[in-house]
Order: structure tokens, then sequence, then C-alpha cells
């Protein structure tokens, strides 16, 4: 049996990812549906969320399924010593399909391998975020027009930000220039930027973040320094407010610039952006309900002409 789960965005072709797109953007259309009547979903999030774990939901709930699970692992079997195989079968009992965020990275992969039903990788670790890459392309090309052949810029935690890993590999297909904007000590691992030799992907690396260098950058992707991620906390302290975007930075830049960020935010982004036309990230989250329902759907074997009206 053909396994539909999604645990890496990087296994998807272009025609799979701009399909999902137009499911997301006919569930943009109508977000409400009863196409997963008598389907239940079960959310086990071993790992703290917001928008990722409340989009999920909100996606089962506005296409008709049912939702089981938890938010804190704490208040589970894990907690006693269950392994996570064991949770992942047990869970298979009850539900047609598991979105998952774990802190161990290769979580997701192995959950796909031992459970019976599909999987959704909503995290795992540093790693991936197949989901976030989804509501990001969207975004990128709702404000674009187009994925191809954009100046795309990720600021801040590049080493343990796996949106933007995620994202790197998503954007494979549609020729884009990566600029890199991080500390030494948070700078793209070697192994992406490998990637991104082997499949032809140009970036430029910066230690610098200003107004000058960002003048030409067609998508600013910010994100937070994972407090979560460091083991040494001087070396969080010391990193933590390196670059931080003020609405100042931004006279220069293009007018088609969109500020995205999976959120949440710490002091990456000042208030004082929020007003700004560039500013984007809060219709970012928004976009996460439709990109996901389109995910889900694909993963339970639902297709674009099911739900095309």
């Amino acid at each position: 049996m053909e396994n539909r789960s999604l645990v890496t965005i990087a296994e998807h072709s272009k025609e799979k990812i701009l399909y999902l797109l137009e499911m997301a953007k006919q569930f943009e259309n109508n977000p409400n549906r009863k196409i997963l009547d008598g389907k239940v979903v079960a959310t086990l999030f071993f790992e703290p969320s917001t928008r990722t774990r409340l989009s999920f939901e909100t996606a089962v709930n506005r296409l008709g399924g049912r939702v089981i699970g938890f938010s804190d692992a704490s208040t589970t079997s894990s907690s006693k010593g269950e392994t996570l195989k064991d949770t992942i079968m047990m869970v298979s009992n009850y539900a047609d399909l598991i979105i998952m965020r774990h802190h161990l990275e290769g979580a997701a992969r192995y959950a796909s391998e031992v459970a019976p039903i599909p999987i959704i990788n909503a995290g795992d670790g540093a790693n991936q975020h197949p989901s976030q890459t989804m509501l990001d392309l969207y975004s990128i090309q709702k404000t674009q027009g187009t994925l191809e052949n954009l100046n795309i810029f990720l600021v801040g935690d590049l080493k343990y930000g796996r949106t933007v890993h995620s994202l790197l590999m998503a954007m494979r297909h549609f020729n884009p220039t990566f600029h890199f904007i991080a500390p030494d000590e948070l700078k793209m691992p070697e192994e992406y930027k490998i990637y991104c030799n082997e499949n032809n992907i140009k970036y430029v690396e910066h230690t610098d973040f200003t107004e000058d260098i960002i003048a030409d950058a067609d998508i600013l992707y910010m994100t937070r320094v994972q407090r979560e991620r460091f083991t040494d906390l001087m070396e969080y302290e010391r990193v933590k407010n390196v670059y931080i975007l003020r609405n100042k930075m931004l006279e220069k830049t293009r007018p088609n610039l969109r500020i995205l960020h999976p959120l949440p935010r710490v002091n990456e982004i000042a208030y004082d952006v929020d007003d700004n036309e560039k500013a984007y990230y809060f219709q970012q989250a928004r976009n996460g309900l439709f990109a996901r329902q389109a995910i889900i759907c694909d993963v339970l074997g639902i297709t674009l002409d099911d739900i095309k009206e």
C-alpha cells in the first residue's frame, strides 16, 4: 500500500508542489466543507506549538473531521517511558491520520515507517517543517505572482531554523537566489550549502544586516533565534538580538518586497514594522489554514478534482 505520509518537502516534485498550492487556493475560496466527515485526525505534539497545532486542528474542523490528541507530552504515557513506536501504533488504532511534532530529528521519518496510517511531519527538531514550507510557498506565490527567479533573503537562525531548511529544499525547482544572513554561530549548516551546490541553487552569505544589503530582496524571511535549541545559554544571549528589522530599514527596498516570519517572533522584527504594507507575517499565518487543508486532503487520498467546485 502506498505510504502517503508527508515527512519532508524534498520528496515533492515541482508538479506536486504546484498541485498542492492550487488545492490551497481552492480552500481559500471556500474553507468550510464536509469532506472529512467520519474521519478522525490525531495531533501528537511532543513539543510546544501554537500556530501549527491550531491551524491543523482548525483545518480538520472546517473540513468536517474530528480531532483527538495532546499538546503536552508530559500528560501522556511517554512520560512513563512508552516508546514512540508504541505511542504511534496505539494511536493508529483510533485515527485515520497522525499529525506529529517531535523534538528529535528523524522522528517523523521513523513514525512514517512504523505507522499503518499516514503521518504529517509538523516539525522534527531542527530538521524539517514541510507544512510551514507549503504555507510559505503559498504566501510567496500570492504576493509575488510567481515562485520563479526570486531573491529570497533568510535572516537570523539558519542553523537550527527548520523552516528555512525546508524552504531551501522546496525552492530548488524555481531558480531562486538565496541570501543567507546570519552570525557565524548560526550560519546555514554545511549540509544545506552542499544541497544548494548539488541542485544549482545560487546563494550568497552575509554577516551584516543593513538596509543596503536587503535593498533588492523580493522576500525577506526573518527567523527567531530559538532559545530552546541552545545548550549554552551564554551563546544564546550573545546572538539573540544580533539582527533586528526596523521600519526605517525598509525605505530602500523594492515595492514588491514582502516580509515573512514563521512566528512566534521575540524581538527580531520591531513593532513599527507591523503597519508597513510590506509586512505579511500575520497574513502568512492565516494562509497556513488553507495550505494545511490541502496537505491533509492529499495524504488522505482526496484529490483536487474532489474539491473543485
